[in-house]
């Protein structure tokens, strides 16, 4: 896979570079501001980037405002973005298009190296990649009618959104797969969804649902 990076942290960037190359990845640009991340991604037209929030020089949005523009102009780019903190307004940016191949992970996420190279992998696929954590603020945001769903529905739920299928679900909350269908059934008659048999689609259902 070639990838690009965007990240100021000069460790965290080489960092990531040896991890990615270990794993058989090329990085063919790895950037430390952000006037340099838009430029590097329409030149190498990338299979993924991954791309900090924050960069120089302003360190505030840039890092994401690269990825909008850079999917604006290259329909389907797989973007994984770090951050440190969970910021709920750039994660439901970058999902609102309703599209896949995103994701938004806490930089803690990538010292778990089995869980970053399956997250990368998954958005790089078209599907999703979201951090427990911003999967609760979006949800919390929301308070009709998912005050309907029942603590495992709002379980199965977040499950969902962080991108993971119905086996690994089922395995999580060591329940059978029939389970977790019946309940993801539920969920979606009580937020009003079509029920759909894609996986990627009812994830996409779920976000968009939750950054409405």
């Amino acid at each position: 896979m070639r990838i690009v990076i965007a990240e100021d942290n000069a460790l965290l960037r080489e960092g990531l570079v040896m991890l990615l190359e270990a794993d058989g990845h090329e990085v063919v640009a790895s950037a430390a501001g952000g006037p340099d991340v838009l430029p590097a991604l329409l030149e190498h037209r990338p299979d993924a980037a991954v791309l900090d929030v924050r960069l120089p020089p302003g360190f505030r949005d840039e890092g994401l405002r690269a990825a909008i523009e850079a999917r604006k102009r290259l329909p389907g780019l797989p973007v994984l973005v770090l951050s440190q903190y969970v910021e709920e307004t750039y994660a439901a940016e970058l999902l609102a298009g309703g599209a896949g191949g995103v994701g938004y992970l806490l930089k803690d996420r990538v010292g778990r190296v089995d869980e970053f190279l399956d997250a990368l992998s998954r958005v790089a696929a078209g599907g999703t990649a979201l951090d427990p954590e911003v999967v609760s603020q979006l949800m919390a945001s929301r308070h009709d009618p998912l005050q309907a769903l029942t603590p495992r529905e709002h379980e199965v739920l977040g499950l969902m959104a962080q991108g993971l299928g119905n086996a690994t679900i089922a395995a999580t909350l060591v329940i059978t797969e029939r389970s977790v269908s019946k309940h993801i059934g539920a969920i979606f008659a009580k937020l009003g969804l079509p029920p759909s048999d894609s996986g990627h689609r009812r994830v996409l259902a779920v976000l968009a649902y939750l950054n409405a």
